[in-house]
């Protein structure tokens, strides 16, 4: 045998060592186990219970060594509390649309929807109610809910409408909802507008009740009774956000008036008082925002700690007695809404139109005043 070959042998030799080694390792380390450990396994392949390193009759065997506790850390994100909100800006009635989306599921509420009305040519359109499911589809948004905060007397919602094109463009037609007093808002104006009770009754999918929760997604929200501008009025808590409607307004606006029936200065301060006991930071949506001319542009919310600051009604130190005094005195020199009747009677059918009439029409119904006597 040559030198070559000897060298060759040689180092297969040392493979088959090491391979050996390798393949005999876990026999090894099994036979280098505590007793306690070969006496666990043996007690559980025999079918008894095992009890402890103390269990097994007519033997005590000492306490294996502790060993390490392994720690376990979750590799999943943190679910958001925050919805991604959108406020969309109506021009026209100055008002404050939202889509409020859940960022894990993408499902989304509506707050607040506005239907285009135009009342020189008593013309109804959906310009604005079609920018917000322009950016649902954009967004890729599911709305599962639409949320309206009161009976608005100052433009007409989009609720019905919304959820019928909802229901089209997506596999779920998303309930309206809107607060449990409602029903006192419907008979009020359904009398006097001679409303058929038909076509008010039982047109709103869920009412709410006071600080009722629901889930938007893996949000949580809940309905928060507002009252003083109408008295079914709602707000809506999602995560640090306030969806205030017509309670609160910007700082340099203060307050939504309260001389609609069921009004109260005495209750929007105290509605307003709940808010605001709320953290500094959480931020208060508006439903409308009324900026002086060039001055500013639109602002969608406030936070809690500002408007103690600088609300002009609701700051610090001003009293409840004080705000009804001046909320009052303001209220008695407004003029009523410009779509004030046109609003109500679509508003409290959800959105729907009036029924047509036996020549096809849809009517909506403006009461006269009368001032003097004479011929009348």
């Amino acid at each position: 045998m040559n030198t070559l070959q000897v060298q060759h042998c040689v180092e297969n030799a040392i493979r088959c060592q090491a391979t050996t080694r390798l393949l005999l390792a876990p026999l090894v380390t099994f036979a280098r186990l505590p007793r306690i450990h070969l006496q666990q396994r043996s007690y559980h392949q025999a079918g008894r219970p095992f009890r402890g390193p103390h269990s097994a009759p007519g033997r005590h065997s000492p306490t294996p060594p502790r060993l390490p506790r392994c720690q376990a850390f979750s590799a999943a994100a943190p679910v958001p509390t925050e919805p991604t909100v959108h406020p969309v800006f109506e021009q026209k009635t100055c008002t404050f649309q939202y889509l409020v989306a859940d960022p894990v599921t993408k499902d989304a509420a509506i707050i607040d929807p506005v239907l285009d009305y135009d009342k020189c040519s008593t013309t109804i359109t959906t310009t604005a109610a079609d920018s917000l499911l322009s950016l649902v589809r954009e967004k890729g948004y599911r709305i599962v809910r639409i949320l309206e905060t009161h009976a608005h007397a100052d433009h007409l919602t989009a609720s019905f409408y919304l959820q019928r094109q909802l229901a089209k463009q997506q596999d779920l037609k998303p309930p309206v909802g809107i607060g449990k007093r409602i029903g006192q808002v419907q008979s009020l104006f359904g009398q006097r507008y001679a409303i058929d009770a038909q076509e008010y009754e039982g047109v709103f999918d869920k009412l709410f009740e006071d600080d009722e929760e629901f889930a938007i997604g893996t949000l949580k929200a809940k309905a928060l009774h507002l009252p003083g501008h109408t008295p079914d009025h709602l707000g809506y808590q999602i995560g640090d956000n306030i969806f205030c409607g017509d309670s609160i307004f910007h700082t340099d606006i203060g307050t939504a008036r309260c001389d609609f029936p069921g009004g109260s200065a005495h209750a929007l301060y105290q509605s307003a008082r709940k808010i605001l006991s709320l953290p500094d930071k959480v931020k208060i949506w508006t439903g409308h925002d009324y900026p002086p001319d060039g001055e500013r542009d639109p602002v969608p919310f406030v936070t809690v700690g500002e408007h103690r600051q600088k609300n002009k009604h609701l700051r610090d130190g001003v009293s409840e007695d004080e705000f009804v005094r001046m909320r009052r005195a303001r209220d008695e020199h407004l003029a009523a809404p410009r779509l004030l009747h046109e609003s109500l009677q679509v508003n409290v059918r959800a959105g729907r139109l009036p029924s047509q009439n036996d020549a096809g029409m849809r009517l909506l119904k403006v009461p006269i005043k009368v001032k003097g006597s004479g011929a009348w």
